[in-house]
């Protein structure tokens, strides 16, 4: 039986989004994961879609939910991943473990485009070392 995750963030535009897509590949087919915001952005940020592409996968249709959407199912794990999410973060029934893994919010970047982008790879593979470490530890 696959483990449920579900990745919480404020806008569920950027790092939410890369965690649930890196989950799935990382999870090698033992879970399902998906992700939320709190106030969702009502888009995923195209530098999120760029960088992810870039490690082969496509986010391109995925969008931007809320975690009201989610109330009433049942997650193994849930995680926060930025501040704001922590703090509004909801209860989830079925034994559910929560763990909070704030990253930086690559949507503030400033600069170029290519600084821009470089500070998107770096969270993302921020957030693809982190979920390797606890799969790699808990799986």
């Amino acid at each position: 039986m696959k483990r449920r995750v579900l990745v919480l963030c404020t806008g569920n535009s950027c790092r939410s989004q890369m965690a649930e897509a890196l989950w799935e590949q990382l999870g090698e087919g033992k879970w399902d994961s998906e992700s939320a915001g709190s106030h969702p952005s009502g888009y995923v940020h195209h530098l999120a879609i760029e960088v992810m592409k870039e490690i082969g996968l496509d986010i391109s249709t995925h969008r931007s939910q809320s975690v009201n959407e989610f109330q009433n199912e049942s997650f193994d794990l849930v995680i926060t991943v930025c501040d704001n999410a922590k703090e509004s973060c909801p209860v989830f029934p079925g034994g559910t473990e929560t763990l909070h893994w704030p990253f930086d919010d690559p949507a503030d970047a400033t600069g170029t485009d290519e600084e821009k982008l470089s500070v998107f790879r770096r969270v993302r593979d921020e957030i693809r070392s982190t979920i390797q470490n606890y799969l790699s530890n808990k799986g």
